[in-house]
């Protein structure tokens, strides 16, 4: 059988949650000794979490973050300021808890899963990173598909065999994150060709371009589009053309967290076109995603309103690496821990409003 095909017998599993569960998850939620609504958004994401979960009482207390890391051909444009040997060489300060994210992951109580889908270089020595490399580096998208199909379906196939592992274990909740030179390239383009917002609108600073070189990224990323003609293409077709190996396997994990009924909580930019990619391949998984926060990068926000979520933050970031996640998966263990843990009114004995009259 073909990766390709496992693909789509897996997204054949993910089905839509069931909205009728809302309904009692309000009521427990306007139940709770508080005003009706006052938590405001907390209430919201913990509605959420219940819907996903099948229950009034949602739980976030097992997480787990998945940083994928790969490599981009794309970088040989000149598209960013950083070589690609930044990659390895950033995967070994994870493994070393060197990095922004061991922080906040450690904050967030969040076990950290570094994965090799496509690093050029080779990290096997380095302890704690799963080898998992359908490649080594994608190939330059600007002279034509990064990918093959056959190699963009396995890279995807690679996060739901991760978070089949991960939901085993006893995970509630997966946050996104990732490492690579290039990749807000490959993000960029993806977004274009999704949305079909123009690449002007959608190519940033990425690891610091100045104004010549944010133009130059965005002529990159028009002749990508036009080199691989992506608007003949179906959604795997597009995430081989112009994507990359760890979009792909962050794909994977949305589509995977919706196979399982899990919750998966994207970070930036780049995880945002994983799981704009995932819900082109399979429009189910946007029931079970949150987008954490919305970095500076324009071509982000665009592909937000694709998508339709607002995210939960605002903090002007752009690292990448699954930060913003590692903050948005305390916000949703805070709203499920309200709402599971708070007395009703009828438990505590404290009046409600339709107990005295107005």
């Amino acid at each position: 059988m073909t990766y390709e095909n496992r693909l789509q017998e897996v997204i054949s599993t993910v089905a839509p949650v069931d909205i009728n569960r809302e309904k009692a998850a309000w009521q427990r939620q306007d139940s709770l000794t508080k005003p009706p609504r006052s938590l405001g958004v907390l209430e919201q994401l913990a509605v959420r979490m219940a819907v996903i979960q099948k229950t009034v009482r949602p739980q976030a207390s097992e997480r787990a973050i998945v940083l994928m890391a790969g490599d981009h051909g794309v970088v040989a444009e000149g598209v960013s300021p950083y070589p690609a040997e930044v990659t390895c060489q950033m995967i070994a300060n994870f493994a070393a808890d060197g990095a922004a994210i061991n922080q906040l992951a450690a904050q967030a109580s969040a076990s950290l899963v570094l994965v090799d889908v496509g690093v050029a270089g080779d990290v096997s020595a380095v302890k704690g990173v799963r080898a998992a490399k359908v490649r080594p580096g994608t190939a330059n998208m600007a002279l034509g598909p990064a990918m093959t199909r056959e190699q963009a379906a396995q890279a995807v196939l690679v996060g739901v065999q991760i978070v089949e592992e991960l939901v085993a274990r006893g995970v509630v909740i997966i946050g996104t994150g990732e490492m690579g030179i290039g990749n807000t390239t490959a993000a960029a383009a993806l977004t274009a060709a999704f949305t079909g917002a123009d690449p002007t609108g959608v190519v940033g600073r990425g690891t610091g371009l100045d104004d010549a070189g944010v133009a130059h990224k965005a002529a990159v990323v028009r002749q990508a589009l036009m080199v691989n003609d992506v608007g003949s293409l179906d959604p795997l077709g597009v995430l081989a053309a112009v994507g990359g190996l760890e979009i792909a396997g962050l794909a994977g994990v949305f589509i995977g967290a919706a196979a399982h009924g899990v919750a998966a909580v994207a970070d930036g930019f780049i995880s945002g076109a994983a799981l704009l990619s995932a819900t082109r391949l399979c429009p189910a998984s946007a029931d079970y995603a949150f987008p954490s926060h919305r970095s500076v990068e324009p071509g982000h926000s665009v592909l937000l309103g694709a998508l339709g979520l607002r995210p939960l933050l605002e903090l002007d970031m752009r690292l990448g690496e699954g930060t913003g996640a590692a903050i948005a998966m305390q916000l949703i263990g805070d709203a499920c821990a309200v709402m599971s843990g708070m007395a009703t009114f009828e438990d505590a004995g404290v009046s409600g409003e339709e107990d005295h009259d107005a």
